[in-house]
């Protein structure tokens, strides 16, 4: 055992991390919405979320030079500004709600955004500074409960006439800010703990390995082929996390 969890369970979160990883790497965007599922079946959802915020702050911070750069940073700071009022709201629901009932809020979140991703709606109206930092509310809510702030953000660039690494670029930046909200937050909170930081070293290097090796496919493979890939396994993961199946 470590960290109280027995062998099975830490290499089950062992490969998670790493296909969630390899997600972020390709993408920006998509480990929260794998690893959080299946990871909260196995460990529950707040440790489940420390753990990403953890290990996703050392793993993707490779990440970040180069987006820093690309990245629209005027809106994405606008954007964070709203995340960052509501991100509180989200961790007194991770803080105090019934594990079971978040279990299925968060597989059933997930399942609504990965059909609003698939669905190929996105916002195309002006990019105004107040529907900018609704999205960043929205965003930061869905982060502080769950780690899950990506998709209304993305949905929001990806009807922008910006380049598709300029998009991966504001994700990759916007979630930056949201892992330093997540730390202080989550940290008042009380909700770290060793075992947190065991598992966090367990699940960590994979999770950098997947995230490095994603980044290299970033530009080779098909990104529409990858991007359909990623949507199956997240709505795998969002079943496979429903409480019915633990």
């Amino acid at each position: 055992m470590i960290a109280g969890q027995p062998w099975p369970t830490v290499v089950f979160l062992i490969a998670v991390a790493f296909v969630a990883g390899l997600s972020r790497g390709f993408s920006g965007f998509g480990a929260a919405l794998i690893f959080i599922p299946l990871g909260s079946a196995a460990v529950g959802p707040a440790l489940a979320a420390t753990i990403l915020l953890a290990i996703d702050a050392i793993g993707a911070a490779p990440m970040l030079p180069n987006a820093w750069g690309q990245a629209d940073r005027r809106t994405v700071f606008i954007m964070s500004a709203g995340a960052l009022f509501s991100f509180p709201a989200g961790t007194a629901v991770l803080r105090w709600i019934d594990p079971v009932t978040l279990r299925w809020g968060i597989s059933g979140a997930i399942l609504l955004l990965v059909i609003l991703l698939t669905s190929g709606w996105r916002y195309t109206g002006r990019p105004l500074t107040g529907v900018t930092i609704g999205v960043g509310m929205l965003s930061g809510f869905l982060s502080g409960s769950a780690q899950i702030g990506g998709p209304p953000a993305i949905a929001y660039w990806l009807g922008s006439a910006a380049s598709a690494q300029a998009v991966r670029a504001n994700i990759v930046v916007f979630f930056a800010c949201s892992t330093v909200y997540g730390v202080v937050a989550y940290g008042i909170s009380g909700l770290f703990g060793w075992t947190m930081v065991w598992l966090s070293l367990a699940a960590g290097p994979a999770y950098m390995c997947g995230t490095v090796l994603g980044m290299r496919m970033f530009g080779l493979a098909s990104q529409e082929t990858f991007r359909r890939i990623s949507y199956a396994l997240i709505a795998l993961a969002a079943i496979l996390g429903l409480p019915v199946f633990r």
